[in-house]
């Protein structure tokens, strides 16, 4: 009897665990059906909250992200705005179809990037170009600086930039001053000082890039008396194939960059880092390319020459072209070029930094077109002697006897071969060991700039017309676009003697200050192996 009872004790025990455990099993299964039924729930809810963010008036979208005080808060528009971004009425066609919108929210990701430039905000930078470039190339290169802090842009154009189409929008951007290259320029540049100085000779007298260097060096000596003239702080000279990559600074804004300089430096080097194209048909090189080679200046020692024969794949030199970087100096009394990477003073030696993370972005050779438009700016002979006069760099005089002497399809093999990085394992190896590196900042700025509408507002809100004087001179200058020496030039040629020189220098009263006459500084190649030795 006990026996049956403990039996019976033992089997209602059991019931009762098997209920529990069943109990506890169900309310289980409950909560986890519910958790993510609950945070489905809950992501709609953001989400719908969301769209209707995106859904509120333009202008007060905008004002979201403007920094306090902006201009946008005020319902005061940055130029180039007002028709793609904050009116209704449709877009009108535009020759210059990659510079287009989408429908994207504008300035999404551009919170607290300051577009209002107030006359208290320091330091006011300025940055100065020699270009022949369509506005394709000039707007997206243009309003990037703008975005990492630069105010006022002198640009001394020729060609396609000097064009009415071109010019009459580039003139229409506040902050942007063109200087046509006209014969009164020609005639008023050969009565400058660094014509009647021995600094800048040797690049006298000869033809394609030489003579760019020169015009390069002229423009930027007229440059720096606009800039003091407009109240700048720094000036650059920078190319239209070049973008600044202000990295290091507390955020990435090289105005930001250039406030931390001390009071006693008196010009900041940025290294160069240089294109490293993945594909042959690379159209928009600022949206499409996201891989550098590193400069020299920023590798250890070790890992540059260990890795040089792989890093310039037969190649001549590490990099395609200049590895000298370039320059931004303060403005201020006695300041003159030094040829087109450097600056110098009359007065003393300029106390300089070369930056340690920061660098200048060279979009070379970047688009497989980029070779026969060199060759068309150069009247120069397809030979290895001639090609000497006319090109400073191994890699340019190559590239020129190739667009002048193959096929289509020959010059795509060469381009394929020395320009394009096609090896994946090598590009793998390479980016392990910090040679190349991957920088995306400028694509995804130029890409909001693109969306946002801000190219093909401008090109929309610009006059229809030039005034006559403009129209004029833009005329005369894309007319003499040609890569010639000038009737001017050629008088300066004729004109210039040794005589001249030293009465000039006497004049200007510089014999004493031996520290000018340091030989401008020209486009370099990084260190080859023998340096190692």
């Amino acid at each position: 009897m006990p026996s049956h009872h403990n039996n019976h004790l033992t089997a209602s025990l059991r019931s009762s665990t098997t209920i529990s455990t069943q109990s506890f099993t169900s309310r289980l299964i409950l909560l986890l059906t519910l958790l993510p039924l609950s945070l489905a729930a809950l992501a709609f809810i953001l989400q719908w909250k969301g769209n209707s963010d995106f859904m509120m008036d333009p202008i007060t979208a905008n004002s979201r992200w403007a920094p306090q005080g902006s201009h946008i808060q005020n319902h005061e528009i940055f130029p180039g705005m007002e028709s793609s971004v904050l009116s209704p009425k449709a877009h009108k066609s535009s020759d210059c179809s990659s510079l287009g919108r989408s429908g994207a929210p504008s300035f999404p990701y551009f919170r607290d990037w300051k577009f209002d430039f107030q006359d208290d905000l320091r330091p006011k930078i300025c940055i100065t170009t020699s270009t022949s470039a369509d506005l394709d190339q000039i707007l997206p290169w243009m309003f990037y600086h703008k975005v990492m802090g630069v105010m006022t842009f002198f640009l001394f154009v020729e060609g396609k930039a000097a064009s009415p189409k071109v010019s009459k929008v580039l003139e229409s951007i506040p902050g942007v001053k063109l200087i046509y290259r006209t014969k009164e320029l020609e005639e008023q540049q050969a009565k400058s000082r660094i014509w009647n100085e021995t600094w800048l000779s040797n690049f006298f007298y000869k033809p394609c890039n030489y003579e760019l260097f020169v015009k390069q060096s002229l423009n930027m000596e007229m440059a720096i008396v606009m800039a003091r003239d407009a109240g700048m702080d720094w000036i650059l000279h920078l190319d239209t194939d070049e973008l600044i990559h202000p990295a290091g600074a507390r955020e990435y804004s090289l105005r930001q960059l250039l406030l931390d300089v001390p009071g006693n430096v008196d010009m900041v080097v940025f290294p160069n880092y240089e294109s490293s194209v993945e594909r042959d048909d690379i159209e928009d090189p600022f949206g499409e390319v996201s891989m550098f080679k590193r400069n020299y200046d920023h590798l250890p020692k070790e890992t540059y020459f260990g890795m040089y024969k792989e890093s310039t794949r037969g190649n001549q030199n590490y990099f395609l072209t200049y590895g000298n970087g370039k320059s931004a100096a303060r403005v201020q009394d006695h300041l003159r070029p030094n040829g087109a990477h450097r600056w110098h003073n009359y007065m003393k030696t300029p106390n300089e930094v070369k930056l340690e993370e920061a660098a200048v972005l060279h979009y070379t050779y970047s688009k497989f077109s980029d070779l026969t438009s060199r060759r068309d700016r150069c009247g120069c002979k397809p030979t290895k002697e001639d090609v000497k006069r006319c090109f400073m760099l191994d890699f340019d005089r190559s590239a020129f006897i190739i667009a002048s002497t193959a096929t289509e399809e020959e010059m795509l093999n060469w381009y394929r071969e020395h320009v394009v990085w096609g090896d994946k394992d090598l590009k793998l190896k390479l980016l392990r060991k910090g040679i190349l590196t991957r920088i995306y900042s400028p694509v995804v700025i130029i890409q909001g700039l693109r969306e946002s509408g801000v190219f093909s507002s401008v090109i929309e809100s610009a006059p229809t017309t030039l005034s006559r004087d403009k129209f004029l001179a833009s005329v005369d200058s894309s007319n003499s676009s040609r890569a010639v020496v000038s009737d001017s030039m050629l008088s300066r040629k004729t004109n210039k003697s040794r005589e001249n020189q030293a009465t000039a220098r006497k004049v200007l009263g510089l014999e004493t200050a031996a520290a000018s006459h340091e030989a401008a500084v020209p486009p370099l190649s990084p260190p080859g192996l023998l340096v190692e030795a």
